[in-house]
């Protein structure tokens, strides 16, 4: 285990308010964060990514590379991994209230179900048959897993009952994704510069302009309704008001041209996007609108995805370096 006190600019207050998640699991937040920051590094570094917090406090993670799937134990810091079916290549994951591991089969065209317990897995073909299932996200009543296909242009939903799909044409390559309040799915069209927006009721389709250049690549929800979008291509954290249909404000980060990639955020509302290029993770107050920046141990890490769990710590994945690390 690695463990380093990160490089801290500009600390900002919190304020406590009811938060929620679309990854199964409510986020918690820290009062008084120190900063400190824990790697471990994992037992197959084959473009391990996108951890997912479980019920039970259990950190899972894709290995697509390994066409694995991990689970982290912080409590005594030990891994167990699990074979995925030949060709699954998982990419995304969730962990449901009962403890099912949820993954988008990158490489197939699927959406997987392992039992941890048993080590089964059952996989669900996409009606199109590939293109490339990418990040997903799961309903409050734990009914529907929404996901985005990013080589085929589409989102789909997924009756974790029935195991039924139904796809949604759109374009743009559709990459990270979310679930508004009021139950829309949005999600970055990261090749169109636009994020869409799906009624899942009418099926209906509209979108918002990020602007020229901005490449949106990753969305969160705030307990407060607003989403806070990473805009990959111009370095900015833009907050979009789901109502109005409309950018509320982009907020310039720290490393400039970085490449801002995930974005989430805790029981508060306070924001968590890292910066790939820079190696670090800024952590917003909304309400202050002062940043945080936290420098990672390691060099060349690769995050990808990030989860907060349920006592506000934020994990991520170093999909270049293989260490999967904490920020607490």
């Amino acid at each position: 285990m690695k463990r380093s006190l990160a490089t801290v600019i500009a600390l900002a207050p919190l304020f406590a308010y009811a938060g929620g998640s679309n990854y199964g699991i409510k986020p918690g937040t820290i009062a008084h964060p120190a900063g400190k920051v824990s790697e471990w590094p994992v037992p197959t570094p084959r473009f391990a990514r996108d951890p997912a917090i479980a019920p039970d406090g259990g950190i899972f993670i894709t290995v697509m590379s390994g066409n694995k799937i991990a689970r982290f134990d912080p409590k005594t810091q030990t891994f167990k991994e699990w074979d995925m079916p030949s060709g699954h290549r998982p990419h995304g994951a969730l962990v449901d209230k009962q403890g099912m591991v949820w993954t988008t089969g990158n490489g197939n065209g699927t959406i997987g179900k392992l039992d941890p317990a048993s080590g089964k897995v059952i996989e669900y073909k996409t009606p199109s048959g590939r293109g490339g299932p990418h990040t997903l996200v799961i309903t409050d009543d734990q009914r529907t897993i929404w996901f985005t296909m990013q080589s085929g242009d589409k989102v789909a939903s997924l009756d974790t009952q029935s195991g039924a799909i139904r796809e949604y044409a759109s374009s743009g390559g559709p990459y990270g994704l979310s679930i508004d309040k009021a139950g829309n799915i949005w999600f970055c069209r990261m090749g169109d510069n636009k994020m869409g927006k799906l009624d899942p009721q009418t099926g209906q389709m509209s979108e918002v302009d990020m602007g020229r250049g901005s490449r949106p690549r990753r969305v969160a929800t705030a307990p407060d309704g607003m989403l806070w979008v990473a805009n990959y291509g111009n370095g900015k954290l833009a907050k979009l008001d789901p109502a109005a249909m409309k950018v509320v404000k982009e907020y310039p980060l720290p490393g400039g041209d970085a490449g801002p990639y995930a974005v989430n955020t805790d029981g508060t509302g306070i924001v968590w996007v890292n910066e790939i290029n820079t190696d670090t993770v800024v952590r917003f107050d909304p309400k202050t609108e002062q940043m945080r920046v936290v420098k990672l141990p390691s060099a060349n890490v690769g995050i990808r995805k990030m989860a907060v769990d349920t006592q506000g710590r934020l994990w991520y994945m170093g999909s270049h370096n293989g260490r999967l690390g904490v920020i607490e």
